[in-house]
This record gives structure tokens, C-alpha cells and sequence, in this order.
């Protein structure tokens, strides 16, 4: 019976990683943006579009949390973000924001974000919005991004695997 029990485990142990695998392999190489977006996302923050966006900066007063790393950011962000980063978020920035703000979270595609606008959604920010596809996005669709104070066609691609998807403007790698 321990037999059998250990083989039961394996097989499920062996059918879950290849399903986990399976997962992120058609992440990457799916051949559709948003189709890879739609298996990435777990849709836990409501999106925003590019186009929505730009018309909201033009119309309301909101904060828009860069949460790539500082070496992302360093290279180019959407106008007026602040960077939070996401391995070591830097809650000095968000805290004192008003939790009933709108507040826009990006990042190159738009998974990190959902992750640090899950963690805002928890500690109270009633109107978070996940910039759908990122700065990718943002950036494909024709919208400019910046370095200090200045607009640059530079983006970060974060790696060349995820880079492809960005179709726009010139990828930098660290």
C-alpha cells in the first residue's frame, strides 16, 4: 500500500510540474500579446488601456506607481511615475498616499504590477488600476516615456525573451 501511495504522489507531483512548465512555456512563447497577457494575468486589479490612461492624466489628478526596478526606471518611466520597485518595494512612497487616490501600477507587462496592486488592494487603496501590457504597452501604442524630464525612445526590456513583445521604441538589457 506504501507503494502504491508513493506512486500516487509522484505521478501527481510529475502531472503538476508538467502543467506548471507547460504554463510558463506558453507565456513565453506565445506568438499574441494579449493572449499572453490573458494566461499571465490572475485579473485580481481592474486594468486600464493605454488610451484610457492618457485621457486620465489629462482629466484627473491620479499617481501612477512605476513597479519595475530601479534599474528599469533608470532607463525610462511614464511621465510623473514613481518608482516603487518590486523585489524590495519602497513603502516610504506609498504610504503616505491617500488610499482613497486613483492610483495607476505598471511594470514592463503588466504581472508585478498586479502583484504590488493586490498588496495595495489589501492595505486599504480603494481604487487601484493595473496598466494593462505595461509599459510595453503604453510604449507600442505610441505614448512617450521619459528620463529626467526629457522623452527618450529607450526602454527597458526587462530580457530578450520578454523584450519581444515590445514592438516599439529602442529595447536596452542590462
Amino acid at each position: 500500500m506504501l507503494k502504491i501511495t508513493i506512486a500516487i504522489i509522484i505521478l501527481g507531483l510529475l502531472i503538476g510540474g508538467a502543467w506548471i512548465g507547460w504554463h510558463y512555456y506558453s507565456i513565453l512563447y506565445a506568438t499574441d500579446y494579449d493572449q499572453m497577457l490573458a494566461k499571465l494575468y490572475s485579473n485580481t486589479v481592474p486594468v486600464v488601456k493605454s488610451s484610457e490612461l492618457k485621457d486620465w492624466k489629462a482629466k484627473q489628478n491620479l499617481t501612477i506607481l512605476d513597479t519595475r526596478e530601479p534599474n528599469e526606471f533608470g532607463v525610462s518611466q511614464i511621465e510623473g511615475a514613481l518608482v516603487v520597485g518590486y523585489d524590495n518595494i519602497d513603502w516610504s512612497k506609498i504610504d503616505p498616499l491617500n488610499p482613497n487616490d486613483t492610483i495607476v501600477v505598471y511594470c514592463s507587462v503588466g504581472y508585478r504590477s498586479e502583484r504590488i496592486g493586490e498588496q495595495l488592494l489589501k492595505k486599504g487603496f480603494k481604487q487601484v488600476y493595473n496598466l494593462y501590457g505595461g509599459i510595453f504597452d503604453w510604449v507600442n501604442n505610441g505614448n512617450p516615456v521619459y528620463l529626467a524630464n526629457e522623452q527618450t525612445p529607450r526602454v527597458h526590456g526587462y530580457s530578450k525573451s520578454w523584450g519581444k513583445w515590445l514592438t516599439k521604441g529602442e529595447k536596452v538589457y542590462d
